[in-house]
């Protein structure tokens, strides 16, 4: 079986949806401000797909881990291939910021393990490229009864741990703690930069 898009009956379907609070989700921003940012450029895995419809018609997404290495591999490693076992990277860009954010309750779809499989998914929805189909799966999300606030997939940059996103909508659901902290301050930060053998320079 390869991936393909949810069908016309997709919206029939029982969606396998958890509460999750949002003061689990860590976030890592180029920003000490602002978070949540959904953004709408349709260039992420879960952005919605529907680049002719107008900004406002369109809704925003925002990325999250459960952990700091999770947050950092999928920001800060997103782009970049190891070299030699590890990563060379400039110290500006470990100028980040590690939001968190207030207790809330979210509902959120699981698309991983079983529950992926029951829905007609697999595992290539957090690994495959280009992200034409992810974001057809992240629309049928978006429009399911359900009406959850986003879902949960594995990592593609951390394979053993679950990452989020959030679908615009759940914005008044999540307020920032502040202020935020610099991610190089932040509790387990060394610990990071040595799970991932980071180089700075």
């Amino acid at each position: 079986m390869s991936l393909t898009s949810p069908d016309a009956a997709f919206s029939a379907l029982v969606l396998p949806v958890i509460e999750v609070d949002a003061a689990k989700l860590v976030r890592i921003s180029r920003h000490n401000s602002g978070e949540p940012y959904f953004g709408k450029s349709g260039l992420n895995r879960f952005d919605d797909p529907r680049g002719q419809l107008s900004w406002a018609n369109r809704y925003g997404t925002c990325y999250f881990g459960f952990t700091l290495a999770c947050a950092f591999a999928e920001t800060v490693l997103h782009d970049r291939t190891s070299d030699r076992g590890g990563f060379k990277i400039p110290y500006i860009e470990l100028n980040r910021w590690v939001a968190r954010f207030k207790a809330s309750q979210l509902k959120l779809a699981v698309l991983t393990g079983k529950h992926l499989k029951r829905l007609g998914g697999e595992g290539a929805l957090s690994s495959i490229v280009p992200y034409d189909l992810p974001q057809q799966w992240s629309l049928a999300i978006h429009e399911h009864p359900a009406n959850v606030d986003g879902l949960i997939y594995m990592s593609r940059h951390l394979n053993t741990e679950e990452a989020v996103v959030l679908f615009e909508r759940s914005l008044g659901k999540l307020s920032a703690k502040t202020p935020y902290k610099e991610f190089q301050d932040y509790p387990g930060s060394l610990r990071v930069l040595r799970e991932f053998n980071v180089l700075p320079y």
